[in-house]
Formats: structure tokens, sequence, C-alpha cells
């Protein structure tokens, strides 16, 4: 289904349920890589794609599966627009699962390649979770020269050490139970081109919609206990967002692009888009489940 505006769809929500989850929301800034990154969703096995999409991109013409996807024109290059239409699709699917991401961004779960979405959320919430914290992880093309944008699938590589956590404190310095804030990759390396709000690389990776649940500014929830590590017993699942974003957007900044020519250091390592490379890297955590 076409929808003209956010407002549009949400009307049309209102009227006739989305019914049931897992949704994934693509939130399109250009066109990079639109294919597959849906194309990736839907093979992870989300029920429905919702798509935002600025008027000057169009939907790509070949898709795994387009019936499970929705197009929902909106200027996504202005700012609050990744709250305004998660905060949107939460209060239109209580109770439902929720993954959002952008263009030439990817969903990794653990043992994602044997199990789908479904399953993994099946046993988080076995656990009692009603979140996944994800990481992300800086993707980046390994020749600049070659790919001056710094996107290539197929010579993907990523850092394999450099990442770091510190203690996440509330506004009066109280430290927030089982919450950390993360960082490193190329906002870690490049951190003078990425401004100290942007630098971090925690952000849910999957949640359930509740009442009153909203996304804040920072990616975080606001309901606390869905942006911890780990419930009280025992480590949790945790989840990979692999991205090339920040790689892209340090590449076509003006006050970036002329500072970088190479993404590549002696702590780079090609990525073989393996859930198992990730674990065994240390980006995600299977937790209990085996």
């Amino acid at each position: 289904m076409n929808h003209p505006s956010l407002d549009h769809f949400r009307s049309q929500a209102t009227r006739t349920p989305l019914g049931k989850g897992p949704f994934a929301m693509v939130i399109a800034e250009d066109a990079t890589e639109l294919a597959s990154t849906l194309d990736h969703l839907t093979h992870l096995g989300f029920r429905r794609i919702f798509l935002l999409l600025p008027k000057d991109v169009d939907l790509p013409e070949s898709l795994a599966d387009p019936d499970i996807i929705d197009t929902i024109r909106h200027p996504t290059r202005q700012p609050g627009t990744v709250q305004a239409a998660v905060n949107t699709l939460i209060r239109l699917v209580p109770g439902e699962w929720i993954h959002y991401c952008f263009n030439a961004e990817y969903l990794f779960f653990p043992f994602c390649e044997q199990r789908r979405v479904g399953e993994a959320l099946a046993f988080v919430m076995e656990e009692r979770r009603n979140s996944v914290l994800g990481y992300v992880v800086d993707l980046y093309a390994e020749d600049l020269t070659h790919c001056p944008n710094a996107v290539s699938l197929e010579s993907a590589h990523l850092d394999s050490s450099g990442y770091y956590a510190e203690t996440r404190r509330k506004a009066d310095d109280d430290v927030l139970d089982r919450q950390l804030n993360f960082y490193g990759g190329l906002r870690w390396r490049f951190e003078e081109h990425v401004p100290e709000a942007k630098r971090r690389i925690d952000r849910p990776a999957l949640f359930q919609a509740a009442e009153g649940l909203t996304l804040r500014e920072d990616n975080t929830l606001s309901i606390e206990e869905m942006n911890t590590y780990s419930c009280p017993w025992h480590h949790s699942m945790s989840a990979a967002i692999c991205s090339f974003r920040v790689a892209k957007a340090l590449r076509s900044n003006p006050g970036s692009r002329h500072d970088v020519d190479s993404f590549r250091w002696h702590k780079s390592t090609r990525f073989y888009w393996s859930s198992r490379q990730l674990m065994e890297l240390g980006l995600m955590e299977p937790g209990q489940w085996f």
C-alpha cells in the first residue's frame, strides 16, 4: 500500500488494524542499497515492512516480496523524523515487536542464518524480556577509490576492536541499573567529525510496543528497563545493526570528505555477513539461546 504522508498512514491504520508483527520500519535517506536492506528484512521473517521515502527516492523495482512493503512518503532528512515515525508505529501496534533502521543497514541476531526473527523473539519473551539491545557496527568499503561513497556489500569491512562502554547516569548523576553507553567504530576513530550526541553505538534493535512507550531523541526508550543490556539474573540476547550510514556520511559531508581517503586500519577485518563472526568478535551476545 502507498501512503502520501505519515498522517495518511496513521489515519488508515487507525481504521484498519495492521495485524500481527513483527514489523520493521525503514527510514530511507536516499536510494543507497535500499533494495538489499528491504530484502534482508524480508528474509529475516518480518511480516510487514513500513518504508519511509522522500519524494525524490523511488521504490526499487526488484524486491524479494513487495507485497509486505508499505511505502510512506515523508521528508526523512528532517530532524526528528525517526522519533515521529517510530512513535507513530508504537501507538498503532500495541503488544507487537518493532525493528527500525535506515537504508544500507542490516539487522543480525544470533543464528539468524538458520532461525527467523519470530523464533528469536519467542525466546526473548520466554525470558520475560520485551527488548533486545542492539549495537550499530560500522561497515565500510575496502577501497574508497573504487567505492567513493564507502558502500560495498562485496568488500565490506568492520573494526575488529576499539569498542568500549561507560556507565550511564541519570540527570542527577545516579547510575542507571544495567545500562551503559557504548562507543566504537568510525564514530570513535573519526570523532572529530561526529557531534558528541551522535557518538554512541547502542540503540534498541527490537522492542515490544506498549502503551505510553516512546522512542526518545537519543535512541533510548522511555521505559528504562527496555534500555538494559541484560536481565538481572543472567546475560540476555543482543543484536547487531551492521551499517554503512556513518561511512557514507563521512564521505559525503563537506566537513569530513576531504579528510577521509581510507577507513582501513590495522584492526580492520573483512565482514563475512555472518552472525557467528559478530558473536566471535563480541559484537553481540547469544545469552542463553543456543
